[in-house]
């Protein structure tokens, strides 16, 4: 293992500032799935994350918008796109089961939107991305079973 291994090369580097906005964009999607009876927001949330984490976030018209804007005001702060995109394929599943729960009627997609709600509120408060760390401890974790 190489520390790299886990580095996005493919893919230009992401303004983790305008990932900021794109959680201040779960925060909402998630309690309007909470809290409203606009439940099907859910594939709202999917499909950005499908978008960003298994494409490109550069073909996503939020984030391009998120980045011009974090640009414009001085606030771009570039990091590579692996972390990041890891943390869209979650929102990805999440958003999901979101749908696929409401289709079915079920009450499981309560679940994974509460922990949407929770973890974009910190990453848009704090900047602390929890799948970002989870996917470094992984790498990390993988090293020293090497």
């Amino acid at each position: 293992f190489r520390e790299n291994e886990m580095l996005r090369f493919d893919i230009a580097p992401v303004c983790s500032n305008a990932y900021r906005f794109q959680a201040a964009m779960s925060f909402t999607l998630a309690a309007l799935y909470l809290f409203t009876p606009y439940r099907w927001v859910a594939f709202i949330l999917a499909a950005g994350g499908v978008l960003r984490g298994f494409v490109s976030p550069h073909k996503c018209l939020s984030y391009r918008l998120f980045a011009s804007l974090t640009s414009g005001l001085g606030w771009a702060k570039k990091v590579n796109a692996g972390a990041k995109m890891f943390a869209d394929k979650i929102a990805a599943v999440a958003g999901l089961a979101m749908g696929v729960s409401w289709l079915l009627g079920s009450s499981f997609g309560m679940l994974p939107a509460s922990a949407i709600l929770v973890f974009a509120f910190l990453d848009l408060t704090t900047g602390f991305c929890a799948a970002c760390w989870a996917y470094a401890a992984w790498y990390r974790l993988r090293v020293s079973h090497e």
